[in-house]
């Protein structure tokens, strides 16, 4: 073992756990006042939720060592996940901090999908569908991508840090969710606006300082790789942020902060799958190229189709998701990673069909099942708050609090 290596996936870990607070307000800051406690509970409770489920069964079921659909139960109450390194995966720190370390991507993706139904669904009916939606969508896709025996990862699709197992699976469940639980009430009347802004940019500040864990950590270790990881992370993001800024420009007049907010937090996905196998240029065209992407997604296509994903969580993160992961089919080098594989830039263009046959059995299964999901859950309990419930806020008819008290 190497203690230096630890350290870092330890620290990485943090940062990542650090992510799911900082989404909170990210996305708290959006929503209208009488719902913002209801967005710091969800995220807060899926850090609770998901840190059971995980060590109890879904460590198991994500990187046990098995072919098929997922991993099964032998590590099930972390059995046999000691102190000791795990090879397979990580030889070089204690098998213990690779489970943690993706246990905080496990709480963060759930998480994602929440912004797409702000306002609207009932706490008994979120913990459910959470829960299901962990066990059997976000589990088999770990597996098929990361784990041993996976069968993505045997056909050779690499994403480094989740941009298919965190953002394309939440994204893509994100949508279905919002198609199925309806717009908000009097929404084309009364359009809601960010009640916080400061919120927002507090939200992405720490979003942006954690994915240095989420990304550099998935190196899994305090060598060249995390240090290129960490470089073009914050190149794409920077480069995002700036793109999107220059586009409401062009087209608005003026640039604003929640723009420039969105699109570095769209750069942060995109460069998610890659950043292990990009070098830096490649990294800031993906960072540029993506908030086109995404601004069109969010202000075009999502008017004209009509669906209300509430703070555009498939707009950002499942397009900016598959860009990214299309994007490493075509930027990956060897040069830069030798356990990768060279994209179509560099003479291999098998690996852009590889990274699109990922990209579309995440779409498939994951919607899929998310829509089955949902119809169970509402089957048994019901998902969707009253009209008086929802016109009063979340705050108050799930958690009976305010965000804000004003005193006489």
């Amino acid at each position: 073992m190497n203690s230096g290596d630890t350290a870092w996936v330890l620290i990485s870990s943090a940062l990542v756990l650090l992510m799911t607070p900082g989404l909170a307000f990210f996305y708290g800051g959006m929503v209208r006042k009488k719902n913002v406690l209801s967005i710091l509970m969800q995220c807060f409770i899926l850090i609770c939720l998901v840190s059971v489920q995980w060590v109890v069964y879904g460590y198991s079921l994500s990187f046990a060592p098995q072919s098929g659909f997922w991993g099964g139960l032998k590590w099930m109450g972390l059995a046999g996940v000691g102190l000791e390194p795990y090879t397979d995966y990580a030889g070089t720190i204690p098998h213990q901090a690779f489970m943690i370390f993706q246990a905080m991507f496990a709480i963060i993706t759930p998480a994602l999908i929440l912004g797409a139904f702000a306002g609207r669904m009932k706490f008994s009916a979120f913990i459910a569908i959470m829960l299901l939606w962990s066990t059997f969508v976000y589990d088999p896709v770990c597996h098929w991508v990361w784990g041993i025996g996976g069968w993505l990862r045997n056909l050779g699709a690499l994403d480094f840090a989740g941009g298919t197992v965190v953002h394309i699976n939440a994204g893509i469940a994100a949508l279905m969710i919002a198609l199925l639980i309806g717009k908000r009430r009097n929404l084309e009347k009364n359009v809601p606006i960010p009640h916080n802004m400061p919120f927002v940019v507090l939200g992405t500040g720490l979003l942006w300082f954690g994915w240095f864990g989420f990304n550099a950590g998935s190196a899994l270790a305090a060598n060249g790789l995390a240090v290129n990881a960490f470089v073009v992370t914050n190149s794409a993001a920077a480069a995002a942020g700036l793109s999107w800024a220059f586009i409401e420009w062009m087209r608005n007049g003026k640039p604003t902060i929640f723009g420039a907010c969105s699109g570095a937090v769209a750069g942060l996905v995109a460069i998610t799958p890659a950043a292990g196998f990009v070098s830096v240029i490649p990294a800031i065209i993906i960072g540029a190229l993506v908030s086109v992407f995404c601004f069109i997604a969010v202000t075009v296509i999502k008017p004209k189709l009509g669906y209300d994903d509430a703070l555009d969580a498939f707009g950002v993160h499942c397009v900016g998701g598959i860009w990214g992961a299309l994007a490493t089919g075509l930027f990956a080098s060897k040069v830069v990673n030798s356990s990768g594989a060279n994209g179509l830039f560099f003479g291999n263009p098998k690996q852009l069909l590889v990274q699109s046959a990922a990209v579309l059995a995440t779409l498939v299964y994951s919607a899929v099942v998310t829509v089955v999901i949902y119809k169970v859950v509402d089957l048994f309990i019901g998902v969707r708050v009253n009209d008086q419930e929802e016109a009063m806020g979340l705050d108050l008819t799930q958690h009976h609090e305010r965000a804000y008290t004003v005193l006489e």
